[in-house]
């Protein structure tokens, strides 16, 4: 990592009431670059959060695959006289796509620990990612079991008429999303507050500035600001390293480590704030330490994170 005049000289104007405020000056285009993430994440999930989703997956992989056997074990007791190809073909096609969108709930769940969402704001997400749950489900299983009997079987696979069957199936998936849904929030839980832990180290986010890679702790970032099709991230040792990035994709990886969109082209990091001042019409102006940044009035709740 490279000392902090390599990053470039800060330019700042005056305005108005002796405020001073980053410059809205663009930098040249950098090269493009790969997608935000914190330190040793996956896709943007921090190691905690990448071990929890390891743990729901295997959980439901293990219990999906009981319920596989079982089935078919039921079915070759039930109907001997289908065989053991058609159960097997069935059951199995079924498990496999489950596995695969065993991913939806998983989401949703990260979702929901990152961000806390209310019943009113979580009901249609979970909705609409159940019902996509359930679509994905049926296509899936309808896909392989075509494949299968046409490979193995040799005749066409009749799955009756989906204005009875589907319905039948979102009963089913929905349960299933359900029960998903539920064991990657538990494991997402966080353990009891009186139970020793070890000191954990500062979260660690990676900034693509052009070719370099700037690793900047999450509570040296005082404040991040749109540049165009850029951010500008301002760091607490005079540092503006600028990434190709819209400031949307940034706020969903940054919303979990305390930093608040408090205006269409700001993000404010709630630990750095030193003051909070009105400036007329609902609107105000939030320091962090050297640095100024506006809060919109149309961004209420970040106004209640900044006062708490």
């Amino acid at each position: 990592m490279r000392s902090g005049s390599d990053q470039g000289i800060e330019a700042v104007k005056p305005g108005s009431r002796g405020r001073q405020f980053v410059s809205d000056q663009q930098r040249p285009a950098r090269d493009a670059s790969t997608r935000p993430g914190t330190n040793g994440a996956f896709f943007g999930l921090s190691g905690d959060e990448s071990r929890t989703i390891a743990r729901g997956l295997a959980c439901g992989v293990s219990l999906i695959s009981a319920i596989t056997v079982v089935n078919i074990l039921t079915i070759l007791h039930d109907s001997p006289k289908e065989g053991i190809l058609p159960p097997v073909i069935w059951e199995t096609s079924s498990a496999l796509v489950t596995f695969a969108i065993f991913t939806l709930p998983a989401l949703v769940a990260l979702w929901t620990h990152r961000t806390a969402p209310s019943w009113r704001r979580a009901a249609p997400v979970h909705l609409v990612t159940a019902l996509l749950y359930s679509v994905l489900h049926v296509a899936g299983f309808l896909a392989l079991r075509q494949l299968a009997y046409a490979l193995w079987i040799h005749e066409p696979y009749d799955y009756g008429p989906l204005r009875t069957e589907f319905p039948y199936e979102l009963r089913k998936d929905l349960l299933s999303y359900g029960l998903a849904f539920t064991v990657f929030w538990l494991f997402g839980r966080p353990g009891p507050s009186g139970a020793p832990t070890a000191p954990s180290p500062p979260a660690l986010f990676d900034i693509r500035d052009g070719s370099r890679l700037v690793r900047a702790p999450i509570d040296a970032i005082l404040a991040v600001r749109s540049a165009g099709n850029y951010a500008e991230f301002l760091l607490d040792d005079g540092r503006r390293p600028l990434m190709r990035s819209s400031l949307s994709a940034l706020e969903a990886q940054l919303v979990a480590y305390g930093l608040v969109r408090t205006h269409r082209s700001w993000l404010v990091n709630v630990a750095r704030v030193t003051g909070l001042r009105p400036e007329g019409s609902g609107d105000h102006t939030v320091e962090l330490g050297a640095v100024e940044a506006p809060v919109s009035r149309r961004f209420p709740e970040a106004l209640v994170r900044l006062r708490a």
